[in-house]
């Protein structure tokens, strides 16, 4: 049924761009290859939760290797999925168990809040250690090689977006529903086995704060699903490093081209260092790359060029990018005279005239 609502998502896997950036990924929704978590669950890892943090992460460095190297037999056909044994404990498991350490003192995102999560004390994002979902449902509105894309919406958000267009999750005026990694895992197994769902889109909000049951769904989940981790990538070194193996496509929203700009309409310091670092990181994880930029009234010049300016330098067309058109002044936005009108067509025709004069083709 869905390709009678998005016939381009049917064509959408043969499309030179989305195999040049996404080519494993294409591999992985058509179980060609398997999904990286697949593989950091077979990667053995020892230990029995009384070590310290320090001894965990040095272990976890290790097993990462491990990770590379499993994963580079499987992708060359010189090792088979099927015949490898899931291990008592794995690289997934350690990453589980970090990410709950962490959150007693919690540093998921650069704001580094330090907040004890677990014991009810909640940080810039309005959590504690319990996740809450707004909704989950196949999702026909994405980028067509997404579609459809099984989308969790998290509540909570480590930004504030003065123009937020879902701004009843992320500032939490909606409650949401309490999920286990356990209940999260059947509704994934559910939807790719029994709709056909190409990926796991993990949103919100944001879905950093709930890194530590995004795991938990990790370790529980059995099926071969790629997974999308759809956010503002604002997120800390050690959530990266969790993230590394477990992660197939970030798609990543790169909204500002400077720190004044991020400060004043996200209330976010150190934009621009922190989000171009993660890309970087993500890159060299191996993973694959969307990037969303969302051009704002009144900001091409400061926001929109910079942006594509750093793509096209560092990251090139191997990352597929979204220049979006479809920004509209919401919650927030009226209090803030640059932004308070839609997009015009001058705007949009200049931002792709930007791309194209950096050489960068592969646009969705």
């Amino acid at each position: 049924m869905y390709w009678l609502l998005r016939p381009d998502a049917a064509r959408a896997f043969e499309d030179r761009g989305v195999r040049h950036a996404l080519g494993r990924y294409v591999s992985v929704a058509t179980n060609e290859k398997q999904a990286n978590f697949r593989i950091a669950q077979l990667v053995p890892a020892s230990f029995s939760g009384d070590e310290s943090d320090g001894e965990l992460w040095k272990l976890h460095a290790e097993k990462l290797k491990d990770y590379e190297r499993l994963k580079e037999e499987l992708d060359s056909g010189r090792g088979r999925f099927d015949e490898l044994e899931r291990p008592e404990k794995s690289l997934l498991d350690l990453k589980r168990t970090l990410a709950w350490r962490m959150l007693e003192s919690c540093e998921f995102c650069e704001r580094r809040c330090k907040r004890n999560r677990r014991k009810g004390e909640i940080g810039f994002c309005g959590l504690a250690a319990e996740a809450r979902l707004s909704s989950e449902f196949l999702h026909m509105g994405e980028e067509a090689c997404l579609v459809p894309s099984h989308t969790f919406f998290f509540i909570g958000c480590n930004f504030y977006c003065v123009y937020c267009q879902n701004w009843t999750i992320s500032r939490q005026v909606e409650k949401g529903l309490p999920v286990t990694g356990e209940y999260l895992a059947e509704l994934a197994k559910k939807r790719r086995l029994g709709e056909g769902s190409r990926n796991v889109n993990l949103v919100g909000g944001s879905p950093t704060p709930s890194l530590h049951v995004i795991l938990d769904m990790l370790l529980n989940l059995d099926v071969n699903v790629p997974i999308v981790w759809n956010s503002n990538m604002y997120m800390s070194t050690e959530a990266m490093t969790l993230l590394h193996g477990v992660v197939d496509v970030y798609l990543g929203d790169f909204k500002y081209g400077n720190d004044a700009c991020a400060k004043r309409l996200s209330r976010v310091p150190r934009y621009f260092e922190v989000v171009t670092r993660n890309f970087l990181l993500a890159r060299e994880q191996g993973a694959e790359l969307l990037i969303r930029h969302l051009v704002l009234p009144n900001h091409v010049e400061c926001c929109t060029r910079r942006v594509l300016e750093w793509i096209a330098e560092h990251l090139g067309n191997r990352a597929r990018v979204n220049i979006m058109g479809q920004y509209r002044p919401e919650f927030e936005a009226h209090r803030h005279a640059e932004i308070s009108r839609r997009i015009t067509a001058e705007e949009m025709s200049r931002a792709f005239a930007i791309a194209k004069e950096l050489g960068l083709w592969n646009l969705d």
